[in-house]
C-alpha cells in the first residue's frame, strides 16, 4: 500500500524535529510555490491567488455537502444525526457568503490592469473549474436546469482527450453524476416525515396523508374566497375577478402536492413541517429546511456577486471560455435546486386555518 507520510511522520523519522512547524503542516512552501515567480506582475498574482482559494473552499465545500448527503441517505436517521448535517450546511452557507465578499476584492482590478495579462489566459475559464461542476451535481443541479440545457460535462469530454488532468476530471463529474445528490436524499428524508402521527409503512398511512392535503386545500380555498369579498369590500377590484385569483392559488397548491393526481408524500411531509414547525419533534426538520433555504440563497448571491464583478471589469465582452460573458452569468442566478422548498411557501395558510393536529402527544418532547 503507498501513501504519503505526514509531516509528523517525516520528523520523527529524520529525529530533528519531535513536531512539524506551522510551514511543513499547512506545505507553505508548495503552496506559497503555486502562484508563479516574481515575473508575473502584482495583479495577475492577485487574479491567482483570488481564483486558487476559491479552489480550496470548494474542495471544503464538496466534503461537506458529500457528508451531509451520505447522513441524510441512511433509511432511518437518528434525531440526533440532524445537528451535524445542520451544522455542515451552516459551515457552507458561511463559505458562500465569504466567497461573494473575495470577488470586491477582485473589483480592485482594473480593466486596463486585467487587460495587460488576459490575452495569456488563453481560452482558460472558470467554466472549466471541474470542482465548481461538480459541487452543482453534488448538491442536485440537473442539465435541463441550466441555462440553455448546458451540459455541464461537453467541456470536459473535450479536455479529457487533451490531457490526463483533462481526463481525471471527466471521470469524477461521471462518478458524482451516478450517484444521489443531497437533492435527492433529502426528498427522500422528507418523505418519511410523520404526517398527522402517521408514518410511510403505516397501516392506512396514504388515506391519512391524503384527508391532510385536501384539508389543507379546502381551507386555502375558504380562505382566498373570504379575502377576495373583503377585498372587493375596499375597492381593490372586482369580486370575481379576484376569486378566481385566490382559486388559482388553490390550484397551484393542489398541483404541488398532487402532481398528476397522485400524492408526492414528500412534499406533503414539507408542508406539514412548514405548517407546524413549532411542534418539538419538527424542531430540527425545520431547522434542516432553513439551512437548506439559506444556502441556496447564499449560491445565488455569490452568483450574482460574480456577474457584477466580471461587467465591472471586462463589461459585456465575450468570455474568455466563449460564453456570452456577463449574460451567462446573469442567467445562472436563475438556478434553484431546492425549489421545492422555495414553492411551499406559497401554499402555507395561517395557523388558526390550518388543518386540527392529530396525535398531537406523537410531536411531543420524548
Amino acid at each position: 500500500m503507498h501513501y504519503k507520510p505526514t509531516p509528523q511522520m517525516i520528523f520523527m523519522a529524520g529525529g530533528s524535529r519531535e513536531r512539524p512547524s506551522y510551514g511543513d503542516y499547512l506545505n507553505l512552501e508548495e503552496l506559497l510555490a503555486l502562484q508563479g515567480d516574481e515575473n508575473i506582475s502584482a495583479d495577475e498574482m492577485h487574479f491567482m491567488v483570488v481564483h486558487q482559494t476559491f479552489e480550496l473552499w470548494f474542495k471544503q465545500v464538496i466534503r461537506e455537502l458529500a457528508e451531509s448527503r451520505d447522513t441524510l441517505s441512511s433509511k432511518q436517521i437518528a434525531e440526533e444525526m440532524i445537528p451535524s448535517v445542520v451544522h455542515r450546511l451552516v459551515r457552507v452557507t458561511e463559505i458562500f457568503r465569504l466567497m461573494s465578499q473575495q470577488w470586491t476584492v477582485m473589483e480592485t482590478l482594473s480593466p486596463q490592469d486585467f487587460l495587460v495579462f488576459r490575452d495569456g489566459l488563453g481560452s482558460a475559464s472558470g467554466f472549466e473549474s471541474y470542482q465548481m461542476r461538480e459541487l452543482e451535481i453534488l448538491i442536485g443541479l440537473s442539465s435541463e436546469q441550466r441555462t440553455g440545457g448546458m451540459d455541464p460535462l461537453g467541456r470536459f469530454r473535450k479536455m479529457a482527450k487533451e490531457s490526463e488532468n483533462g481526463a481525471k476530471a471527466l471521470k469524477k463529474l461521471e462518478s458524482r453524476l451516478n450517484e444521489d445528490s443531497l437533492w435527492d436524499t433529502a426528498r427522500a428524508w422528507l418523505s418519511r416525515t410523520p404526517i398527522m402521527g402517521s408514518s410511510p409503512g403505516d397501516e392506512d398511512d396514504e388515506q391519512v396523508v391524503k384527508n391532510y392535503v385536501e384539508s389543507h386545500i379546502s381551507a386555502q380555498v375558504n380562505h382566498g374566497e373570504e379575502m377576495a369579498a373583503r377585498m372587493s369590500k375596499w375597492g381593490m377590484g372586482d369580486s370575481e375577478a379576484m376569486k378566481a385569483r385566490f382559486a388559482s392559488i388553490a390550484e397551484g397548491a393542489r398541483d404541488f402536492l398532487m402532481p398528476n393526481g397522485e400524492i408526492d408524500r414528500a412534499r406533503a411531509g414539507l408542508l406539514f413541517i412548514e405548517s407546524y414547525r413549532d411542534l418539538p419533534l419538527l424542531s430540527w426538520p425545520r431547522t434542516l429546511i432553513d439551512r437548506m433555504i439559506e444556502l441556496e440563497e447564499a449560491m445565488v448571491k455569490w452568483r450574482h456577486s460574480h456577474a457584477r464583478m466580471v461587467e465591472r471589469i471586462i463589461g459585456r465582452r465575450i468570455g474568455t471560455g466563449g460564453s456570452s460573458g456577463v449574460d451567462y452569468l446573469d442567467a445562472t442566478t436563475s438556478y434553484r435546486v431546492f425549489t421545492d422548498l422555495w414553492s411551499v411557501r406559497t401554499i402555507l395558510i395561517k395557523n388558526e386555518l390550518r388543518p386540527k393536529l392529530e396525535n398531537p402527544e406523537f410531536y411531543g418532547f420524548a
